[in-house]
């Protein structure tokens, strides 16, 4: 099973993917959008049949109090219309401090800070895969 890693922002998808035994989650690339969701989607379309995406595992932000902010609501809305558009499972994912980490691995790998703008977000897409992927195989 072949799944698809995404990290939402607001201005970039980040996004990953799986080998296709669905155990080792790598970068794929990122897509700048400035807001514009709905392209997205058929920009994710593109990606699932070019792969032979099975499922998708979409970042989920939650506050660290666990409460659904603005960013939660967005990804909320962003995967019922991947689910209308795709008609494959989309699983949400604790995204919490994703972003923190993929910066930390990027500076400890000596990324120059211009660099790291480029791939933070796919690399949080690839730990937030990573995740999910890793709790599944348990």
């Amino acid at each position: 099973m072949r799944y698809l890693g995404l990290d939402l922002g607001s201005r970039t998808l980040g996004i990953a993917v799986s080998d296709k035994t669905g155990v080792i989650a790598t970068s794929y690339k990122t897509i700048r959008h400035n807001e514009e969701y709905l392209k997205l989607i058929d920009e994710v379309k593109k990606i699932v049949d070019e792969l032979e995406i099975d499922a998708i595992v979409l970042g989920f932000p939650k506050n660290m109090n666990n409460t659904i902010g603005p960013k939660g609501q967005l990804s909320l809305e962003f995967k019922y219309k991947l689910e209308q558009a795709l008609k494959i499972p989309i699983y949400l994912e604790d995204e919490r401090l994703t972003t923190v980490s993929a910066t930390n691995v990027l500076i400890s790998g000596n990324v120059s800070r211009k660099k790291r703008k480029k791939v933070v977000d796919s690399v949080a897409a690839t730990i937030i895969l990573q995740n999910y992927l890793d709790r599944r195989i348990r």
